[in-house]
């Protein structure tokens, strides 16, 4: 498991609430900030952006993971969300998943309950390293 100090929990906090302020929520009034520290060392974030087409809304994990994959790719190693009160918020599952995909090995969150890796929080996971094994075997 990664080691983050709580230093850089505190700095990825404070990062997710900035990025909470840019969410544009005006539907559900409830904007979400994310921040995550990349396997490089930036820290990349995101806001929920929604539509008044509900289903074509973008929750803030997406918009962090366009941010990653803009500025130079890389892996997550630590991740962190907040409600407009600046609270600890639990992925949903689909955000979960979005984040395995981009995650380093052991990816930490911070939840409600305290620190738990990805696994925790998305156990039996299927992704990019399901199908590297796969690939690797055949």
């Amino acid at each position: 498991m990664n080691i983050v100090s709580e230093e850089t929990w505190e700095t990825l906090r404070a990062h997710a609430r900035q990025a909470m302020t840019k969410a544009y929520a005006p539907y559900s009034g409830f904007p979400v900030g994310v921040a995550a520290l990349v396997d490089d060392g930036r820290i990349v974030t995101g806001a929920n952006i929604e539509n008044a087409s509900y289903g074509v809304g973008l929750c803030a994990e997406c918009s962090l993971i366009s941010e990653l994959i803009m500025t130079g790719g890389g892996s997550l190693v630590a991740f962190a969300c907040v409600d407009g009160d600046g609270n600890t918020l639990m992925p949903c599952g689909r955000c979960r998943q979005l984040l395995y995909e981009h995650s380093a090995e052991g990816m930490l969150l911070d939840t409600l309950s305290g620190i738990k890796t990805i696994d925790e929080v998305l156990p039996d996971a299927f992704g990019p390293r399901t199908l590297r094994a796969y690939q690797e075997a055949h």
